[in-house]
């Protein structure tokens, strides 16, 4: 039985699955129909693709996805270059991660020379499955995480296919993903204010793009022509669809969205059908087990355990950050006009740099220093002040707060 966080689980899982007896005839979209089924791609998995069955019971949910990240890079291995000999995908998967580690990203830092490639490759797969979701809050699930893991499996056909990864690849679908979804959210007849925020619940999670906010306003703008592998298109149809899905009820508008995008890569409308049925189906079947879908508006669970997480963070901490806050006289002024009015953009970006300083000193509040934490300087800001001593806001100076 294979212990994903024991040493050697790689080579034990090949040895289990005896590779060398499975067929290598299998077409690009028979793997990803598969690849979907087991949950891969809605980044909640329940099942591999393996010819021989898996038992995961007593797993947590890293482990699981490990095997499931490790299974799906050796399918598209398979699909891409029609064999199937471990020892030849391992080093060529460590050789792939390597290239694709991005500046500054010290993602493999575990990583030693002496070590053999099946190490080296359990200590990368290890490394990317943890998710930023998971240190913000442990009560909402990684799904926007893990479901970007199936940017790995596109990365390393490229790899596979030219040699290296294309020049900005990375980047590319990432921007593309995060703007596809932006603009989906806006074709929606309910919007939210939590749809922003699963907005940058995706753009906490991208590895290679750095902005801000996304400036495409309609899908002709994307350049989807870049995209001509029918593994891209399909992932791309299935992302904009799980961003759509509510209540399993899709509106005229949203289905016309995922034609129109389909059409723009020449994907025919009969994926668009089964996208949506497939995603409502798997949806359907296991959101009681997928937090992320638990309720009607999945990120507004998000925001209210997020929010949760930061009082307790703050209560805990509380005379430490009494004790830095009044320090500084500046930052007194602006929390407490904050209480009374929204600050400019100016006061916000000043509030949050001295917010961080103070953080860097708490050791509790590190938090909000990592990848995503950013998302909880919001609601990190709303609630300092009511926690803050009476006196704060009795005894300042009205003229001060003018």
């Amino acid at each position: 039985m294979i212990n994903p966080s024991a040493i050697g689980w790689i080579d034990k899982f090949f040895l289990e699955q005896k590779p060398s007896l499975l067929p290598v005839s299998i077409q690009p979209n028979e793997f990803y129909t598969k690849v979907r089924k087991t949950g891969f791609i809605y980044g909640h998995i329940v099942s591999f693709d393996t010819d021989f069955p898996i038992k995961t019971k007593g797993w947590l949910t890293n482990e699981i996805s490990k095997v499931a990240l490790l299974n799906t890079l050796f399918g598209v291995y398979i699909l891409t270059s029609k064999e199937k000999n471990p020892e030849i995908f391992i080093p060529k998967t460590v050789a792939f991660y390597n290239e694709m580690n991005p500046q500054g990203f010290n993602l493999f830092k575990k990583i030693l020379p002496n070590d053999s490639p099946s190490l080296n490759l359990e200590k990368i797969i290890d490394s990317r499955v943890q998710t930023n979701i998971d240190i913000i809050s442990k009560n909402f699930s990684h799904i926007v995480t893990n479901a970007l893991l199936f940017i790995d499996v596109l990365a390393f056909r490229q790899y596979l296919v030219h040699g290296e990864i294309p020049e900005k690849y990375l980047k590319k679908i990432e921007e593309t993903i995060i703007s596809i979804v932006s603009l989906a959210l806006k074709t929606k007849t309910t919007k939210s204010k939590y749809d922003d925020l699963l907005i940058k619940l995706f753009e906490s999670s991208v590895r290679y793009s750095k902005f801000s906010k996304v400036n495409i306003k309609n899908l002709e703008e994307l350049k989807l022509d870049f995209f001509t592998n029918e593994l891209e298109q399909s992932y791309l149809i299935d992302m904009a669809g799980m961003a759509l899905w509510s209540d399993g009820i899709i509106e005229n508008n949203e289905a016309y969205f995922l034609h129109k995008l389909a059409e723009l890569m020449n994907v025919p409308d009969v994926f668009v059908t089964e996208s949506i049925d497939k995603t409502n189906e798997f949806i359907t079947q296991y959101k009681n087990e997928i937090p992320y879908f638990k309720y009607s508006n999945p990120v507004k669970h998000f925001y209210d355990q997020t929010t949760q997480t930061v009082i307790t963070l703050i209560t805990r901490n509380k005379n430490r950050l009494v004790k830095e806050i009044v320090q500084s006289k500046e930052l007194m002024l602006l929390l407490a006009y904050s209480t009374r009015r929204d600050l400019d953009e100016k006061e916000k970006k000043k509030v949050r740099k001295q917010l961080l300083d103070i953080c860097k000193t708490v050791p509790s509040l590190a938090i909000f220093l990592l990848p995503g934490g950013s998302l909880l300087l919001p609601i990190f800001i709303k609630f300092i002040p009511k926690f803050l001593p009476s006196a704060f806001n009795e005894n300042l100076d009205e003229e001060d707060l003018e």
